[in-house]
């Protein structure tokens, strides 16, 4: 019996390290980490030690024998990647399983290395891999800064809510908020309550993990109508971010169009069609449910530009929509090359996943009966979006017309439209900005003509790469700050911590800090605990910090 890796994969390769006859491929040291969705593990090496199961951060792994009707693929998707491969040698003249390369160090820290002080401004993905790097090789204390008065980042507002298992790597992170080395200043926005020079001043170095906070805009009339949103702001909302609005998402509507082919595109149509007592076991925001609850909405068009063979979405995704109980997936085949791509693809392929799938066309009328399904319609782009006064009614989207010369145009009746074409960075105060990539220039992580300071995550890269990307992408950053104190590179800071906490306090007197975390965490999961959920999340910044401050002055006084 052997273990397999599944959809909820991060591709962190905690899993690697510990796998103790190299049997999980692509490593981080091999050229194709990266470039696949998941990573695999080979079967005929595997030997059920169970190690990569206990490491792995968002629960991915499981033996083969037990995964269910929906996970039982993963089984032949690992097998499939090592097809055509020889199997690893064993090394039968020693004690290891097998034979390892000679060991590489990266980093040479001197033994008379001091501390330094590291200020990370995001407490995401990639601003605690930055941290949990620095605080699990050296000696280096951290000042943990974050906008909102809560830690979390996409983990606690990215994530979809019925993928808890992806976020449970938010509790690796955790762990690091109460950290004796770390001091954590939760709602300061660096460029309101302090400046980057401020900031720069009391810190050897500062880490920006500030991520890619707005999104790209299709640029078609109509974009502007309150009934066309932005699939960011659709999650924030479903997600109790603070700064969502808690009212005001129409759901009256029977048919939605969802303008994307990427995984948050996928997310937000299956929140959209799910059933909402399934939700209801979530941590998904209150009043979204309370709309999903009184949805009319039965059918969600998902719009790809190009075809079925380039969508962006992983097929983990796409098979998660495969097995939605009580919502059909299906294909709209109104331009010829979109059957002709799924007809020739491989087992392997994304567009090979749609086979067997119902082939339909949508028009302009929605559902009207009780059955609820996804469409997914390609090679298909929005001219124009209709509707009177402020609402929508339709959306004009190209259609082959069934000649495949995409000269055509349809009309979908629809009453909202969620846009999901990607992400983008906006200018950090204080930093160089490249407007057409929408991140701040590097070397390395090292910012371009600012010493001492570094980007990490999608301010960094763009926006690329899931959550266990930003592991690597930490790693070279806090390689490349450490290379720098080493070479003596970095300016000397003018204050210390407690001056920084002086002025933070000053400048904001809502500051969060550690405590303050800990007490909206015990009141959220107090929460779901008397509704049977895993937390029920405080949705306004008052609440967070009304919150925070009472469990901290309760502790005080015991």
């Amino acid at each position: 019996m052997t273990y397999a890796i599944t959809q909820t994969c991060c591709n962190d390769a905690t899993c690697v390290a510990v796998c103790p006859v190299n049997c999980i491929h692509p490593t981080p040291e091999e050229r194709a980490f990266g470039s696949t969705e998941m990573l695999h593990i080979d079967p005929r090496a595997c030997i059920d030690c169970g190690a990569c199961a206990d490491a792995c951060p968002v629960d991915a792994i499981f033996p083969v024998d037990s995964l269910s009707a929906g996970q039982r693929e993963y089984a032949d998707i690992n097998a499939a990647y090592y097809e055509g491969a020889e199997p690893l040698a064993a090394e039968v003249d020693g004690p290891n399983f097998h034979a390892w390369g000679e060991p590489v160090f990266e980093r040479n820290l001197p033994s008379d290395f001091g501390p330094l002080r590291v200020a990370v401004v995001g407490t995401g993905p990639a601003g605690m891999y930055a941290a949990q790097d620095l605080l699990l090789h050296t000696a280096a204390e951290v000042t943990l800064i974050d906008r909102l008065p809560v830690a979390g980042g996409l983990v606690r507002y990215g994530v979809a809510p019925d993928h808890p298992a992806t976020k449970k790597v938010g509790d690796t992170f955790s762990r690091f908020h109460s950290h004796p080395q770390v001091r954590m200043h939760l709602g300061i926005e660096v460029g309101r309550d302090v400046t980057p020079e401020e900031l720069s001043a009391h810190h050897d170095a500062v880490v920006y993990a500030v991520g890619a906070s707005t999104d790209r805009r299709l640029g078609v009339p109509g974009e502007d109508k309150p009934g066309c949103l932005s699939a960011t702001a659709f999650v924030a909302w479903y997600n109790a971010h603070p700064e969502a609005v808690a009212q005001g998402v129409d759901l009256s509507a029977e048919r939605v169009v969802v303008v994307g082919n990427g995984n948050v595109a996928l997310d937000v149509a299956r929140i959209l069609v799910a059933d909402p007592e399934a939700l209801s076991a979530t941590d998904i925001a209150a009043h979204a449910l309370d709309a999903l609850r009184a949805s009319r909405v039965r059918e969600v068009v998902v719009l790809g530009r190009r075809g079925p063979e380039d969508a962006a979405y992983t097929r983990s995704e796409l098979l998660a929509l495969k097995h939605l109980e009580g919502v059909e997936l299906v294909v709209d085949d109104h331009d010829p090359r979109t059957a002709a791509a799924i007809d020739t693809a491989g087992a392997g392929d994304r567009a090979g996943v749609l086979k067997g799938l119902a082939r339909v066309r949508t028009d302009a009328a929605s559902l009207t009966g009780g059955e609820r399904r996804i469409v997914l319609r390609f090679h298909s782009e929005v001219r124009e979006i209709r509707g009177e006064g402020d609402g929508v009614s339709s959306v004009r989207v190209t259609d082959g017309g069934g000649d495949g010369d995409g000269g055509g145009t349809a009309d979908l009746g629809a009453g909202l439209l969620l846009r999901a074409i990607g992400y983008r960075g906006l200018p950090v105060p204080g930093l160089p900005f490249d407007e057409t990539s929408g991140t701040v220039p590097h070397e390395g992580g090292r910012v371009a003509g600012v010493p001492g300071s570094y980007v990490v995550g999608w301010i960094k890269r763009g926006p690329s790469g899931g959550i266990g990307a930003n592991r690597t992408c930490a790693a070279e950053t806090v390689g490349t700050l450490l290379a720098d104190a080493v070479a003596g590179e970095l300016p000397t800071p003018t204050g210390d911590a407690k001056a920084f906490r002086r002025l933070a306090r000053q400048r904001n007197r809502r500051v969060v800090d550690a405590r303050g975390l800990a007490a909206i965490d015990r009141a959220e999961r107090d929460r779901g605990r008397r509704d049977g959920r895993p937390r029920v999340k405080l949705a306004t910044v008052e609440e967070l910090v009304a919150t925070a401050r009472s469990g901290r002055l309760l502790r005080l006084t015991r």
